[in-house]
């Protein structure tokens, strides 16, 4: 069993880890550039040291990539996978359920439902930078997760039982929906089925721009109720014989995670088993105490999802691969490993 000092050493190993995925990811693709080139180019961007940085010597063209594709796509998976992770550790440490995440309580399939309804209905316009798919998806989200606490909801409260159960029974409805709106719309099926499987291929700064404040302000709430999680494993009871609202702090973190997810799937599609197997394999790495496997978890969502885009976009260049194919193709084999290990130092 690591003791805390391991698990700060590894946390902080994660965060240098995720910045080094980031510049190594911006030298991958069709155009290589080199390490040292996108090194300068990114210092140059920084305040207070790009009058210090030459970038005279750098080819045009590799400024132009870096700066046009490449680094807004790689913040992006940085900041998603940062979201869905952490979204997917609240899910599990507030339904006090390992199979909870966005996909179970509706709020994937209500944002599908939101953008595809966008896409057929050839509805277009755009606000803070924002395309109506992008918003039809966002609202979808905060709408589903508002009707399936208020479906689970007596009186006051809403039992962890029952919103597993709403969530399951309108993610249902809602996909379904979807799938209704593909067969009545041929012509759209490609648009919404690559929108479904979810990509960054067409993301800009300036979604960004919209993006990063919602998510790391869901960040910062997540790490800030840490403590209040660990009370909460141990039960209703016990939460609020020590002095916590249970049902606020519920509503609390289920809201907070459920925009993180709205705004992450507005700008990328939908992307799958980030928010499942990342908070299990930190779980395995760090242990159950919600100190260390927040940020463990956030900082690795972030990592495992530059990762999953960079061989999205050049594996088989030119063309892309759905994001939301790598993350299952690379999640679900490694899920299976995790349980596999995981049963054997049980025995």
């Amino acid at each position: 069993m690591l003791n805390n000092l391991s698990k700060k050493i590894i946390i902080i190993t994660l965060f240098v880890l995720l910045l080094l995925s980031m510049i190594v990811s911006c030298t991958i693709g069709p155009e290589t550039i080199p390490f040292g080139d996108t090194v300068k180019l990114m210092l140059a961007k920084l305040p207070g040291i790009k009058s210090f940085i030459d970038v005279t010597d750098i080819k045009n063209t590799h400024v132009q990539i870096l700066y046009v594709v490449r680094i807004p796509r790689i913040i992006g998976a940085a900041l998603i996978g940062m979201a869905l992770a952490g979204a997917g550790v609240i899910f599990q440490g507030v339904l006090r359920n390992p199979l909870a995440e966005p996909y179970v309580l509706g709020i994937s399939s209500g944002a599908a439902f939101g953008g595809t309804l966008m896409i057929v209905t050839g509805v277009s316009f755009k606000i803070l930078n924002m395309t109506s798919v992008s918003i039809g998806a966002f609202l979808g989200a905060i709408i589903t997760m508002y009707l399936v606490y208020n479906i689970a909801k007596v009186g006051m409260k809403a039992s962890v039982t029952t919103l597993l159960l709403s969530g399951i029974a309108v993610s249902f409805l809602l996909s379904s929906m979807v799938s209704l709106m593909i067969a009545l719309n041929r012509e759209q099926v490609e648009k919404i089925v690559f929108w479904t499987m979810g990509s960054l291929s067409a993301i800009k700064m300036n979604q960004i721009e919209v993006i990063y404040i919602p998510i790391l302000l869901s960040v910062a709430v997540f790490i800030f109720f840490a403590r209040d999680l660990n009370v909460l494993l141990l039960g209703e009871e016990s939460a609020t014989s020590m002095g916590i609202d249970v049902n606020l702090l519920r509503k609390i973190l289920l809201f907070t995670a459920s925009v993180a997810t709205a705004f992450s799937v507005s700008v990328s599609g939908i992307i799958g088993f980030v928010g499942l197997i990342v908070p299990h394999a930190m779980r395995l790495v760090v242990g159950p105490n919600h100190k260390y496997l927040i940020p463990a978890t956030i900082l690795s969502g972030g990592i495992f999802l530059i990762i999953s885009d960079t061989i999205a976009r050049t594996i088989i260049a030119p063309s892309q691969l759905p994001l939301g194919v790598v993350t299952a193709i690379i999640g679900a084999p490694y899920f299976i490993f995790l349980l596999y290990r995981s049963n054997q130092v049980k025995r």
